[in-house]
């Protein structure tokens, strides 16, 4: 049996250790705002644990420990938070703080765990990325207020719950309480449509409603730019051109500014423009430069460029008839050769090409842009405008000078002539003022059976008519020469034939008249008329009491030297030293006109002038070249060699008249090289103090001018082809960059072969650098007697008996 005293202590014992068991077997329970779960930790310990669920970045949760007895008495624990150590597996996830106060720092899972002595509970807590909330939308812009046309950049920022911000300006929904003031793109850019505001624009976030707003005003338009039209020009030197100024304004409306803005140039050397009217004038070869219209409000400009460039408007290319062009750069001795330099195209025309090309950079043609363009005319009447540089370009125009009903006259049934074949229509070389881009011409024609001669003044821009034009050429002067009646020589427009090109000089448009092979009854006759009214103003006559002394030259044309006009004269009577008016075999110069005639200011005739009409060796076969001003006893001369191949050298002053006493020389004039070229038909040309023949059936030959500085030519030439240029001999014409890469040009005229056109270094002339034989598809056409070449802008221009072909680098 059990000792009673044992039983005893045992159940004193049992109920110390229940004591014991009271003061320590607390339960520690993790709760939190969430729903209620458990686990155990421990034999005969039940832990509660309530799920933690989750919160995100930025929200905070209390978490609460309480002791208490077994599940069965959880009901009575005992919160004991402040008491128990709190852990967070992941600080980056969520922080907890002594008092259980879990804060949510970034996305992820974190246990949470309560400790106390040797009890411990953990739950888990699940941080989800901040829910932030829009709270508000700011609207800003850089100006409250745009002229019309102008745009405006709105930026719209929202602020959200955690008082961050973010710019979505994309992503809310743009208004504008009035449209027809401005409108909204979807990325906040404000357009301003018309005059008008404040009116209020609004951004609004579609999800939450939440919006802003900012006011916007919107001014009348202002200007913006400033267009110049044309924008690129090229002009002739002493050409006029208007330039227009268009103001650009915000709402793209047009305003003419021309009148208002203030003009300026570059270079006023080159070019000046008036300051308030936009008309530039070109004053030099020179640029591009450039060409700015200033609004004196705004300051804002535009600008233009504008050069001034090489043309070629007359007759051997100046009316000194040099036959030089010294601003060619493109062309030189080192690419013209038959490898690199040939035809490149032809241009189909309806008739013989007397008259030489004329050539305008940078014209305006009306709905074809800007061309540079070469002008030809033909025994057709026609006048032909094409592009310079571009065959495949259509002719820009063409102008029929024969009437309704007419045509062109006849070289058999009519003139009686096979000179020229087989019609007789524009045979001169036409002038073209660049000032008003105006091409004088003369026309020849037939209508029921009458004859008419016409000048026309054509629009080298359209080939219209200007000025009232065409006119009727007529005149009469008092005289009882051939076909004279009544005591008066009138012109006879069969028998007349202008070859000798146009000059344009001092206000004054001056054709020459011979004739058709000698046919009569005709006359020498210079007429000049107002290119502005196309009237006539003066005529004269070279034989009123006789005939003949025609002016033809072989198509060279009158020359000039602002003042005068010279010319030679074909065979006829000369007596004008012994007081008379006939002028047969000579030089003259014309003054400016006065009360409808010329003074003769001086004239040279030949002593053996009487040989010369006898033997029909016209001294008017050739040209008159004037050569520059020069220091010495004989500042201005003038070269002229005819049919005879003297070349004299005349003091154009003071031409020497007519020495009776002569036999074997003309000792009066300033020099004479008697048989120094061949017989000429046609003129020479000057470069770099080179004057240079092509004779008939002689070498081309260069005399040089003034080497010794006495104003003389040498004695010999200084150079000279290897070999002649056919019967008549060319009219040369000289390409040169300055006074360096001289090329003379000459065209073989041997009809009916084919013209072959020569080209030689001008400084040497035995030097051939090139000739259009050696490449079989350089032929430029059919021969015409008398052609010359014209260069401008690295091409050649050869008019032949069907086409024009131009030639250039390959």
């Amino acid at each position: 049996m059990e000792n009673p005293l044992h039983s005893s202590a045992r159940k004193k014992l049992s109920r110390l250790v229940q004591v014991m068991l009271q003061s320590l077997a607390w339960i520690v329970i993790v709760t939190s705002a969430m729903p209620a779960g458990g686990s155990q930790s421990g034999a005969g310990t039940f832990l509660f644990l309530p799920a933690a669920g989750s919160i995100s970045v930025g929200q905070t949760l209390q978490f609460t420990a309480y002791k208490g007895f077994t599940s069965s008495v959880r009901k009575n624990a005992v919160a004991i938070s402040n008491h128990v150590q709190w852990f967070s597996s992941n600080a980056n996830v969520a922080t907890i703080s002594n008092t259980g106060l879990a804060t949510a720092v970034g996305a992820g899972t974190v246990s949470i765990t309560a400790v106390s002595g040797p009890f411990h509970a953990t739950t888990q807590l699940t941080v989800m990325p901040a829910t932030l909330i829009l709270t508000s939308v700011a609207v800003t812009s850089a100006n409250a207020s745009i002229p019309k046309g102008r745009t405006q950049q709105f930026t719209a920022i929202g602020t959200y719950s955690d008082n961050s911000t973010a710019n979505i300006t994309n992503s809310v929904l743009w208004t504008s309480s009035s449209t027809s003031v401005a409108t909204m793109s979807n990325t906040g850019l404000a357009v301003g449509n018309g005059v008008g505001g404040p009116i209020t624009i609004t951004a609004q976030d579609p999800s939450t409603g939440v919006t802003g707003t900012a006011p916007l005003s919107v001014t009348s338009a202002v200007l913006a730019s400033i267009m110049v039209f044309p924008n690129v020009s090229s002009l002739v030197a002493g050409e006029s051109r208007q330039l227009s100024a268009m103001g650009i304004y915000t709402d793209n409306s047009t305003v003419t500014l021309t009148n208002s803005v203030n003009w300026t140039s570059a270079n006023g050397a080159v070019a000046t423009i008036g300051l308030n009217t936009g008309t530039a004038t070109a004053v030099s070869l020179g640029g591009p430069i450039t060409i700015t219209a200033t609004d004196p409000a705004t300051a804002i400009s535009g600008t233009a460029q504008l050069a001034v460039q090489y043309a070629v408007l007359t007759y051997h290319n100046d009316i000194a008839r040099t036959g030089q062009n010294v601003n060619e750069t493109q062309l030189t001795p080192a690419n013209v050769n038959k490898t690199r330099f040939g035809r490149l195209f032809s241009q189909i025309v309806d008739g013989y090409i007397y008259a030489q090309p004329l050539y305008v950079p940078g014209r305006i043609i009306p709905g074809k842009g800007v061309h540079n363009v070469v002008y030809v005319a033909t025994e057709h009447d026609s006048v032909y405008a094409f592009d310079a540089d571009d065959g495949n370009t259509p002719t820009l125009w063409k102008t029929s000078l024969i009437p309704p009903g007419g045509s062109t006259v006849s070289s058999g049934s009519d003139a009686g002539c096979s000179d020229l074949v087989p019609e007789i229509g524009i045979t001169s070389t036409p002038v073209i003022d660049p000032i008003t881009g105006t091409l004088y011409v003369v026309s020849k024609t037939k209508e029921s059976g009458k004859f008419f001669q016409r000048l026309h003044a054509l629009d080298i821009s359209t080939g219209a008519e200007k000025f009232g034009g065409p006119v009727i050429i007529q005149a009469s002067v008092s005289g009882t020469g051939d076909g004279s009646s009544g005591g008066m020589v009138s012109f006879n427009a069969l028998r007349e034939h202008n070859r000798a090109g146009l000059l344009l000089q001092n206000g004054l448009v001056y054709i020459g008249w011979a004739s058709h092979c000698d046919n009569g009854p005709y006359h020498g006759w210079v007429m000049a008329y107002d290119p502005a009214t196309l009237a006539q103003v003066a005529v004269f006559n070279t034989s009123p009491n006789t005939g003949l002394t025609g002016i033809w030259m072989s198509g060279g044309g009158l020359a000039g030297d602002g003042a005068n006009v010279f010319f030679a004269t074909g065979n006829g009577i000369f007596n004008a030293s012994t007081g008379g008016k006939e002028y047969g075999d000579s030089v003259l110069s014309l003054g400016p006109p006065g009360s409808g005639t010329f003074p003769v200011m001086t004239y040279f005739t030949p002593f053996n002038q009487s040989n010369l009409n006898g033997g029909d060796v016209d001294v008017g076969s050739g040209g008159v070249l004037l050569l520059p001003t020069q220091s010495g006893q004989h500042p201005h001369v003038l070269v002229q060699v005819g049919k005879e191949g003297t070349v004299y050298l005349l003091d154009r002053d003071t031409m020497g008249g007519y020495c009776s006493s002569c036999t074997n020389s003309d000792t009066q004039i300033v020099q004479e090289l008697r048989g120094a070229v061949g017989g000429t038909w046609g003129m020479p040309a000057f470069w770099n103090n080179n004057v240079y023949f092509g004779g008939s059936g002689d070498r081309v030959k260069a005399y040089s001018f003034n080497a010794m500085g006495n104003g003389l030519l040498s004695t010999s030439s200084t150079s000279r082809s290897g070999f002649s240029l056919g019967t008549f001999g060319p009219t040369p014409s000289v390409s040169a960059n300055g006074n360096t890469n001289g090329i003379l040009w000459a065209i073989q005229a041997n009809a009916p072969n084919a013209a072959v056109l020569h080209a030689f270094d001008a400084t040497n002339l035995a030097t051939e650098l090139y000739n259009s034989s050696l490449n079989a598809g350089d032929s430029p056409g059919g021969a015409v007697k008398f052609s010359v070449p014209t260069i401008a802008n690295g091409k050649v221009y050869v008019g032949t008996s069907s086409q024009l072909s131009v030639f250039g680098a390959k």
